[in-house]
């Protein structure tokens, strides 16, 4: 996958990396914090900056970060790799990111900085797909038998609802991708949360605006590190994919 023949990059990259990551445990954000002795972050980063289609990267950053990062972050700041802060949701730390992208990213890639592990594959084919004119999610099916629980369930040990259906249940993942105009129309028409809460990633963003996105099969070891096991889960998948 790349860009048409003689045109220059056209893809622009936002990855959100502005959460605390209180259940990764104690220490410096989740981030930052290495893989077999690479930052998750850096990891992350390095399957966009190399890629031929991609123009310019922002990085949406804790409050405080973007002023003074960390210095291998800060040692990568330039023209093509920008750090802005993010802010308290989601949402805030994406729109800081679009606002910084290069206006020539016709095409926008927004990935968590706690995937290290996606793949050329999957960001050649989300690309592909926003291209086209469409939102596209990496996404993998559910395999495990779901369960939902009554509303309000708080209890040490829920009761189940029901068991849903899993034919068409899939897991969202990232990067996603979106035709620059598109993005931008969908975040306008974004409003304050209301009873739905706010939007848990930028598909859903563009879903509530009505705009088409669709599912791209995605790797499973393209997983979200989380917790202080992920992180034990994250440095065998680094030993088993380098």
């Amino acid at each position: 996958m790349s860009s048409p023949a003689g045109s220059l990059p056209d893809v622009g990259v936002v990855v959100v990396a502005a959460g605390a990551g209180v259940r990764a445990g104690p220490g410096e954000p989740k981030q930052f914090r290495p893989i077999l002795g690479v930052p998750m972050l850096l990891r992350a980063l390095r399957a966009f900056t190399s890629h031929p289609d991609v123009r310019h990267v922002i990085v949406a950053l804790p409050p405080g970060y973007a002023d003074r990062p960390p210095d291998w972050l800060g040692k990568l700041r330039g023209e093509r790799l920008g750090l802005v802060p993010g802010g308290a949701h989601r949402a805030d730390s994406v729109r800081a990111g679009l606002d910084a992208l290069s206006s020539d990213s016709t095409v926008v890639l927004v990935h968590d900085a706690a995937r290290p592990f996606v793949s050329r594959g999957t960001i050649d084919a989300v690309i592909a797909r926003a291209r086209a004119g469409v939102g596209a999610v990496a996404a993998v099916p559910a395999t495990d038998t779901l369960k939902e629980v009554g509303q309000g369930n708080h209890r040490p040990t829920p009761r189940i609802a029901r068991t849903v259906d899993r034919e068409r249940i899939w897991r969202a993942q990232t990067p996603q991708g979106f035709p620059r105009r598109m993005l931008l129309d969908a975040y306008a028409q974004l409003g304050p949360p209301v009873n739905g809460g706010a939007p848990s990633d930028d598909a859903e963003v563009c879903e509530r605006a009505g705009f088409p996105v669709e599912l791209v099969p995605d790797s499973p070891y393209n997983v979200k590190i989380t917790t202080a096991d992920d992180f034990r889960i994250a440095e065998a998948l680094a030993r088993e994919l380098r």
